[in-house]
């Protein structure tokens, strides 16, 4: 495989962390970026601590400030553009408010889709081909209750994914998602927790201890809370390659639970 320059957004933990290093590691040149400053030293610190300077360089770039996508758009030069950033809003749909969910799709979708955007342009205005990788979900492919919010926005970002892969085609610009099932990075138990600043049981018909019982359901056992390192390992050899499937769901349990939640949906009634 040649060596690739790729941006990683959303670097600074979990799986953007580990990949970077991995990726870097592997002999590509990896600008991992960060939202805010003190995780841009320690990340360096991290690079400099496995001899990684040369080839892996830590920056901000918070993607919903436009001054940070513009110089990142200006000044770096890359192959494959990786968005990973995201955040989580959790709780029941019919009462979270929609403060919270646009918050969630400002910058698990229209940051993502304002960035690609302008790659796409550049690498056209110069002639040259790309490829955008985007971090969905397992979630992007089916709704769990309590989870609607964050998933909605991966249901989104599925369908941006699915309609920039045929339209760009024709100037050989690469795009794939990556659908990560339920790893122990620590998002989704954060994201969990964020019902809980909200939801009220002296407000809300919805009760914290239903929503609480709901959550543990889906995270609490051991399919929900799986290594990161298969992950990651994935991530390492998908997001630099020329070829492969444009949607890559990890792990192949989970894969199959969603073509069966599917297929199951055609009969579901009301």
């Amino acid at each position: 495989m040649t060596a690739k320059r790729i941006l990683i957004t959303g670097a600074g933990s979990g799986f953007g962390e580990g990949a970077a290093i991995g990726l870097a590691q592997a002999g590509h040149t990896v600008i991992a970026t960060v939202q805010v400053s003190p995780q841009v030293t320690e990340l360096r610190k991290k690079a400099a601590e496995l001899g990684l300077n040369e080839n892996l360089r830590v920056e901000k770039l918070d993607v919903l400030d436009p001054y940070d996508v513009d110089a990142a758009v200006r000044d770096w030069d890359i192959d494959v553009l990786w968005s990973n950033a995201g955040i989580g809003q959790s709780g029941p749909t019919a009462e979270i408010p929609v403060d919270l969910v646009r918050q969630n799709f400002e910058t698990n979708v229209f940051a993502p889709l304002t960035l690609a955007q302008k790659f796409i342009r550049k690498w056209i205005d110069a002639g040259r081909t790309g490829k955008v990788v985007f971090t969905s979900s397992m979630g992007g492919l089916f709704t769990p209750p309590w989870f609607g919010s964050y998933v909605a926005t991966k249901h989104a970002l599925e369908s941006f994914a699915e309609s920039l892969r045929d339209e760009l085609r024709p100037f050989g610009i690469k795009i794939q998602t990556i659908n990560p099932g339920a790893y122990l990075t620590g998002f989704n138990e954060t994201l969990a927790e964020t019902a809980f600043k909200w939801l009220d049981d002296e407000k809300n018909f919805n009760k914290r201890a239903d929503v609480q019982a709901g959550f543990d359901e889906l995270l609490g056992g051991d399919e929900g809370r799986l290594d990161p390192k298969e992950m990651i390992d994935a991530m390492i050899r998908i997001v630099p390659d020329d070829t492969g499937k444009f949607r890559n769901v990890v792990p192949a349990f989970v894969e199959e639970m969603l073509h069966q939640s599917q297929a199951a949906a055609w009969d579901v009634e009301i």
